[in-house]
């Protein structure tokens, strides 16, 4: 196994959590084909095996210990990308029920072959984040993520209307994270969200991960969300 993926099961073990050796066999599987992959599209800038043990694979990981996933979480990912942190979090917690969306169909090529690849399961949707957000996936989900997406103000315009009353929506974002969440009192008030709670996680080099956690309160008005021009030129 490469030493990469015995680093990330020494760093997981330091924030609890344990990752089995099918799990760690699946996130060595991860590492190959997203650098086999990388050289026919670009999924990611990160290449080298350690940047992605910790870049993507610790540091998905780090969700587990900002929010709370219930057993058989409905989960969805916007703007999945190359599968963070959906793919990671269903490796780590395979009772969770996945979507991951994504508006670029060649991702999710990769990741149909790469959940093949895993023995995992997951529903691939193509859509942009405000197209896909109405039913049957409108108000479905007991947790709703994006990393790396968009400025928080849009980004819970993008997602909060995928979250059922009682769920989450997770931001992972960066140290600018309470500027970004005050900024987006007004926007979350109007969507049916509570005032965002922040946590902050470190990666190894000392990199800040914030994890933007709102609770859905009440529905959604359907007018939202808009569509994406008028989302990011006048953001709630």
């Amino acid at each position: 196994m490469e030493k990469e993926i015995l680093y990330l099961k020494e760093l997981a073990e330091k924030k609890g959590i344990n990752l089995s050796e099918t799990q760690l066999t699946q996130f060595e599987t991860y590492s190959l084909m997203l650098r086999e992959w990388n050289e026919k599209m670009n999924l990611t800038a990160i290449v080298d095996p350690k940047g992605i043990a910790e870049k993507h694979f610790y540091d998905s990981l780090l969700f587990l210990a900002a929010a709370d996933i219930p057993q058989g979480a409905k989960v969805i990912d916007v703007g999945t990308g190359a599968g963070f942190p959906g793919v990671v979090l269903k490796i780590a917690r395979p009772d969770i029920e996945l979507v991951l969306l994504d508006s670029l169909n060649k991702r999710l090529i990769f990741l149909g072959e790469l959940l093949k690849a895993l023995g995992l399961k997951a529903e691939l949707i193509h859509a942009r984040a405000e197209e896909g957000a109405k039913p049957p996936l409108r108000e479905s989900f007991d947790i709703a993520t994006a990393r790396a997406v968009a400025a928080l103000p849009q980004l819970c315009e993008y997602c909060l209307p995928y979250v059922k009353v009682g769920g989450k929506f997770v931001a992972m974002k960066g140290p600018a994270v309470k500027e970004e969440a005050e900024a987006s009192k007004n926007a979350v008030k109007i969507l049916g969200g509570s005032d965002f709670t922040i946590s902050t996680e470190y990666l190894p080099e000392g990199d800040e991960r914030c994890f933007a956690l709102t609770k859905k309160i009440s529905q959604t008005p359907t007018k939202y969300p808009r569509n994406s021009g008028k989302i990011s030129k006048n953001p709630l």
